[in-house]
C-alpha cells in the first residue's frame, strides 16, 4: 500500500512486489498495481474556530493513562518496581527445618530448664 499527498491531492495505490530473475545472485524486483486506486481531493483547508478546534483535540481523563507509582524499566526494557514493606523481624522468620537446629533447640530447652531449677533449688533452701 502506498500513499501519496500532492498538491491538493492524496493518492492510494495498492502494488504486489514480484522477484523476477536475474542474471545475478539478488532477484530483480518489479511492482505490479492491483486492487483498487483512490484518488482523494482536498476541498476544505479552513480551519475550525480556535473553541471547536480546543473542543476536538480534548481527550476524556478515562483514555488518559495514569503513571504507574514506584515503576520503572531498565534499558533491557525489564519492568523494576519498588515495594514499600514493614520491618520483619528474624526471630519469627521460619526458615527449613534441619535436624542440627533441631538439637541446638533442644540443649538450650534443657540449658534452660536446669537454669531454673537451681533457681527453685535456690527459693526453696
Amino acid at each position: 500500500i502506498m500513499v501519496t499527498a500532492t498538491e491538493g491531492k492524496i493518492l492510494i495505490r495498492n502494488y504486489r512486489v514480484l522477484l523476477k530473475k536475474s542474471g545475478s545472485r539478488t532477484p530483480r524486483i518489479e511492482l505490479e498495481e492491483i486492487g483498487p486506486s483512490l484518488d482523494l481531493t482536498l476541498r476544505r483547508v479552513k480551519l475550525a474556530s480556535d473553541d471547536l478546534y480546543k473542543r476536538s483535540l480534548k481527550q476524556p481523563k478515562t483514555v488518559k493513562p495514569r503513571k504507574k507509582k514506584n515503576v520503572s524499566h531498565d534499558a533491557f526494557g525489564s519492568k523494576l518496581g519498588n515495594i514499600h514493606m514493614q520491618k520483619q523481624s528474624l526471630d519469627k522468620l521460619q526458615t527449613r527445618k534441619m535436624k542440627g537446629l533441631k538439637a541446638q533447640k533442644r540443649k538450650s530447652q534443657s540449658e534452660a530448664r536446669q537454669s531454673s531449677a537451681k533457681r527453685s533449688k535456690g527459693v526453696d533452701t
